[in-house]
């Protein structure tokens, strides 16, 4: 695990890391369980990890890159989709005015109201495990799961925030702020620095994230990479 910085691939750092117990591994391929995530890391762009890498997605489903550069064209796979991104780093926190509203941690019994949430505000790819990747906080109302963030990809010192979503009918109130903030200030906590990823299309997103502290790192590609049917 020497010789880049983990969060030049930070898929590749965790699912050799911290989040081993998730992985799926070909060759020098290793995905995610598709229950969990969709993220894929190659060890090295080698003609054995490309073969691995291929045999995943056959037998497992698509599988997404988030790094500077796509991943190198596979034998048997195709682009689905492609879309430019932003990581960013948040080392100073900056909160600023957060509203006064109770957020409790989710777990296994919130399971399919936090699947459902994530349904219907599609804040990017969340499976009917991805709870488990990390800590997920939520803030309800009437027993009503209105919006959550946690924590997704753990590269080895990092921890990405993800999973931010709002309700359509709570929208406005400074939730996603709330429970940004309160994920972070538990990552830093543990001595780790949060990180998270945006569309670069997104504004609104990333003008908030800079708002509570996070900085520009570096552009990313969103590569979603399938089974070639035509092969």
């Amino acid at each position: 695990m020497t010789g880049y910085d983990p969060l030049d691939f930070p898929a590749r750092s965790a699912l050799r890391g911290r989040h081993a117990r998730f992985a799926i591994v070909a060759g020098g391929a290793r995905r995610y369980d598709p229950q969990v995530g969709v993220f894929a890391a190659l060890d090295a762009p080698t003609p054995d990890a490309l073969a691995g890498l291929a045999a995943l997605v056959a037998a497992q489903g698509d599988v997404a890159f988030l790094e500077a550069e796509a991943p190198p064209a596979v034998p048997g796979l195709r682009v689905v989709s492609q879309a430019l991104g932003v990581q960013m780093v948040g080392k100073d926190p900056r909160p600023g005015t957060l509203p006064e509203v109770c957020i409790r941690p989710l777990g296994e019994g919130d399971a399919e109201a936090m699947l459902a949430l994530a349904t219907l505000t599609e804040p990017g790819p969340f499976f009917a495990r991805t709870h488990q990747l990390g800590t997920f906080l939520g803030i309800e109302q009437d027993g009503r799961l209105l919006a959550m963030a946690g924590e997704r990809m753990k590269p080895d010192g990092f921890t990405e925030i993800s999973g931010v979503c709002t309700h359509p009918d709570a929208r406005g109130r400074g939730y996603a702020r709330a429970l940004i903030s309160a994920v972070a200030d538990a990552i830093r906590a543990r001595g780790e620095v949060p990180f998270l990823h945006a569309y670069a299309s997104n504004a609104g997103a990333i003008a908030l994230y800079r708002s509570l502290g996070f900085v520009l790192r570096r552009e990313v590609q969103m590569t979603r990479l399938g089974a070639d049917e035509t092969r």
